[in-house]
């Protein structure tokens, strides 16, 4: 059951999606939602003639045609789902792209909004820290607000930061007029014991008695992505990340949580100074200003979990949500109805499989078949392939891996002057240190190995599990981690992006500078700039389906296309009706530009991907329009690959890569490899 609102009795106010626009406040209720003129003056609290008045200066200013503005209808369209959906007090979505300010900053305006219309004088008011609460307080503009008390919903953290507990709360306190009533302790302390003995100390416990009569709180959600708040704050420095990045989705005020809203327990837990997961969500108003679409998983979660009555997020964030918790966009129109004779639309898809959990040894096995003159099996696991010409003495050992269901990836990236090893997970899964240590070892000339797999957690943990029990052997391994999905989180958050196609290029990289036996110090370096010089996005037109279900993996209309697409069955950032070839590119292309900056006399590499289930035609009809756009920008091609490099299944789609080439980095790209993906001759 929904709490009620903590606004003053009686009050009638414009809710937040809204903004303080009450022509689009009418305009919603009349055409959206159906309303009589009578009923809306009783809901705004006006009489009948303001109403018309609204609904007429509606008419004429263009806010209203046949339907409200497609862009503000899309994000309060958004807001409204998100509010029924999790039973929300209120929520405000603002656009994710726009302007010169960054996501954060647009989420700090927009939070400040929120708090300006919610906050009242004698509040007791709770905050947590992050980059977007900071930008919130830097963008509050409101009046002094009498007798508010501002106090850190936890402890202290790393100075290294601007956005510590302490600079929130100071600062928001200052803006409102308040009080602010610090934390006095760090947020994690070194044992349980002293935790307690902390909390005997008179000081610390009148703070904390504040803090427990707080009846607002506002926070952000942290992922467990590396530049993530809760690891730049210092949360998860030691051995206990492991612990909780096994379960953990997120973390709102240092707490974990899973991707059910359930509290993760760890071994932080009795050593943790603030607000616990279940105070918090007891309070009267839980204020969440959070997005990214890295974020994603976090923010449902808290959703689930109950934590949030008002959220404030972007609209790619909120469509990420909304469709990962199996949302289905309703029609705004009644369709008619279907013929009697109308065929029956299938529920599953038709798979050339035996059993279905055996799918990825077999295929595997048909790998090792089909191209035993350059890959051959890794001694005691049936989950990595190696190169047939075996380990080289003084050469650096490339290893790459990842989940199944991206074939030709990873195997097919294994021969000469490419990788020495590949290892593969479950489907969508990564793989496990067993594999990616036989592996290594395998191919261990004694130069030192270099690892390069995407940022995805399961890989990031596995491959450094396995790097520490290697080095206790005496085996140097480095890890290059991908990062080119520019969909998957915002620049300021680079190093929470997800690794995809452009993989391929950084593989190639990666090869051929250790196959010219450069030390490792320099295969990690080119391997490291390739990868930060790499930038892909994906759209979708059909998700992929799952070989022991059979059934997609997210539901998308036959007039949508999905935008910002994962490679493990993810869906998009954003959804939009399905346009043409050249549109789709043009769309790609712009994003990847304005992310690349590129000039005229760049060069570039291009790698124009199918999602698996994509034919070659499409694929060149797209590749003409970016070689088009490309020239028209003055950017010089040195090399162009389309095809399907890099697959996630059966999802029909297509996504494009692009290496901004130096000159050390064209040369190594066109140096000579061989494999069964990809072969360049000199």
């Amino acid at each position: 059951m929904a709490r009620p609102s903590p606004r003053a009795a009686g009050e009638t106010a414009i809710p937040l999606r809204f903004g303080d626009d009450a022509l689009l406040w009418a305009s919603w209720l009349y055409h959206e939602e159906g309303m009589t003129q009578g009923d809306i003056a009783a809901e705004m609290g006006v009489s009948r003639a303001s109403v018309n008045t609204y609904l007429a200066e509606a008419r004429a200013r263009g806010l209203v045609t046949i339907e409200i503005e497609p862009r503000q209808f899309r994000a309060l369209s958004l807001a409204e789902a998100l509010r029924k959906r999790f039973d929300l007090e209120d929520c405000l979505v603002v656009p994710t792209n726009g302007g010169e300010r960054s996501l954060n900053a647009r989420l700090g305006a927009a939070g400040a909004q929120a708090l300006a219309r919610f906050a009242r004088p004698g509040d007791t008011l709770a905050v947590t820290w992050g980059r977007t609460i900071l930008a919130l307080v830097e963008a509050l503009r409101v009046a002094p607000l009498g007798d508010v008390r501002v106090v850190q919903a936890t402890g202290g953290t790393t100075a290294k930061i601007p956005w510590t507990p302490e600079a929130c709360a100071s600062r928001l306190a200052e803006a409102l007029g308040g009080r602010c009533i610090p934390l006095s302790a760090p947020a994690i302390v070194s044992s349980a014991a002293m935790r307690d003995m902390l909390f005997a100390e008179p000081v610390l416990a009148e703070q904390m008695a504040v803090l427990s009569e707080a009846n607002r709180i506002l926070f952000g959600i942290s992922s467990l992505r590396p530049e993530s708040t809760i690891h730049t704050s210092g949360f998860l420095d030691g051995p206990e990340r492991h612990d909780y990045e096994q379960v953990a989705i997120g973390s709102i005020a240092g707490r974990f949580i899973s991707a059910s809203g359930e509290r993760v327990p760890g071994p932080l837990d009795g050593r943790t100074i603030g607000i616990d997961l279940a105070a918090l969500r007891a309070l009267p108003q839980r204020i969440a200003v959070a997005g990214g679409s890295d974020k994603v998983p976090a923010i449902l979660g808290a959703l689930r979990g109950g934590f949030v009555s008002v959220l404030v997020t972007d609209t790619q964030t909120g469509w990420g949500i909304l469709t990962a918790d199996g949302w289905s966009e309703p029609l705004r129109r009644a369709a008619p109805s279907p013929p009697a004779s109308a065929p029956i639309g299938r529920t599953h898809t038709k798979k050339l499989l035996n059993d279905p959990r055996a799918a990825v040894d077999e295929a595997l096995e048909g790998a090792l078949a089909a191209h035993g003159d350059t890959i051959a099996p890794v001694p005691g696991t049936p989950r990595a392939v190696r190169a047939v010409q075996g380990p080289r003495p003084g050469k650096v050992g490339v290893v790459i891996g990842g989940g199944s269901g991206h074939e030709p990836a990873f195997w097919g990236y294994v021969g000469p002057g490419l990788a020495d090893v590949a290892v593969v997970g479950n489907l969508f899964a990564a793989p496990p240190p067993g594999p990616i240590l036989a592996g290594t070892r395998a191919i261990d000339g004694g130069a030192g190995v270099l690892y390069v797999f995407g940022n995805f957690s399961g890989d990031v943990m596995n491959f450094e599990m396995a790097a520490e029990e290697l080095a206790a052997d005496g085996i140097e391994t480095r890890s290059v981690v991908t990062i080119d999905d520019i969909a998957s989180a915002p620049a300021e958050a680079v190093g929470s992006r997800r690794g995809v196609a452009g993989n391929v290029f950084v593989f190639k990289i990666a090869g051929a500078a250790a196959d010219r036996l450069m030390p490792l110090d320099a295969c990690e370096a080119v391997t490291r700039r390739a990868a930060a010089r790499t930038f892909s996005m994906g759209v979708a037109l059909e998700p992929g389906t799952m070989p022991e279900t059979r059934r997609p993996s997210f539901a998308l209309g036959p007039a949508d296309m999905e935008i910002g697409v994962g490679v493990h069955g993810e869906p998009g950032v954003a959804r939009e009706p399905l346009a043409s070839a050249d549109a789709v590119a043009d769309l790609l292309v712009d994003r990847l530009f304005a992310e690349m900056r590129l000039e005229a006399g760049a060069r570039v590499a291009v790698l124009v991907n199918s999602l698996g289930g994509t034919p070659a035609m499409e694929l060149y009809v797209v590749h003409r329009r970016v070689a088009q756009r490309l020239a028209a920008r003055r950017v010089e091609v040195v090399g162009a690959w389309v095809g399907p490099y890099y697959t996630s299944l059966d999802m029909a789609g297509v996504s494009l890569s692009l290496l901004h080439c130096d000159d050390e980095l064209l040369d190594l790209l066109r140096h000579p490899c061989r494999s069964a993906a990809m072969t360049v001759v000199r």
